[in-house]
This record gives C-alpha cells, sequence and structure tokens, in this order.
C-alpha cells in the first residue's frame, strides 16, 4: 500500500484507523475468549477498508460505485456485530468504535450519492449490455 494514497484520500485514511481500532478491540475481545464475536467483528470491520483500498483501482466508474457500496455493506455489518458487544453482558465498551464508524460510514455514504449523481446516465446504463 503506497502511504501518500493513505494520507491523502480522507476514506482510505479513515477505514485505515478504524481498522487499527477494530484490530486492538478484536484483540481484547481474544483475551476473555469472545472468540467468535472476535472473529466476524475482525473481517467485517477490516473489510471496509480494504473494501475501500480496492475501489481506487476500480475497472469504470460503475466499478468504483460498487465497491464502495460493499464497503458500506461491510460498515453495517460492522455496526451490528459492535451493538451485539453493546448490548451483550460482559463485552468491553465499544463506544468509541461506534462513533468512529458512523464516521466512516458517512464518508461512504456520500462518496457513494456524488459518484451517483456526476453521471447518473452512464451509471445507470453501465450495468447493461448492448
Amino acid at each position: 500500500m503506497q502511504k501518500i494514497l493513505l494520507e491523502q484520500n480522507p476514506v482510505l485514511k479513515l477505514s485505515f484507523d478504524f481498522s487499527l481500532m477494530i484490530i486492538d478491540y478484536c484483540e481484547i475481545l481474544d483475551e476473555n475468549k469472545k472468540y467468535i464475536i472476535s472473529k466476524q467483528l475482525l473481517r467485517s470491520g477490516t473489510s471496509i477498508g480494504a473494501n475501500a483500498m480496492e475501489a481506487q483501482n476500480a475497472e469504470s466508474k460503475a466499478d468504483f460505485i460498487h465497491k464502495m457500496k460493499i464497503a458500506a455493506k461491510e460498515a453495517d455489518e460492522t455496526q451490528y456485530w459492535l451493538m451485539l458487544c453493546d448490548y451483550a453482558t460482559n463485552y468491553p465498551e465499544s463506544n468509541l468504535l461506534m462513533q468512529k464508524l458512523e464516521e466512516v460510514s458517512k464518508v461512504l455514504n456520500k462518496i457513494i450519492a456524488t459518484s451517483k449523481k456526476k453521471n447518473p446516465i452512464s451509471y445507470l446504463f453501465s450495468f447493461f449490455i448492448f
């Protein structure tokens, strides 16, 4: 990964920082023998940034939007796992992660909406094969 790209791209920076937070949180879960939730949370939480990074090399605008939507879906799944941690007994607090995730989700959704608006006709037709 190019460090410059990470530093210059806000969604990559946010999602990378969030991934680091998720790794730390999952290590705490593992120490407390919460392996199942830890594994699910680690996968979905780090997948957000991985999909955003993959979108940077998209083959088309439609591909870019699709990959960013996958990142947004992973953010939704991560929110689910964090909510379980929040409501379950004997789990560490996840409020800071939820706040950071909300920030990442807002940026992802804004990118998706803006990308669709820039040329909505070509976006729609990109799904049809003529």
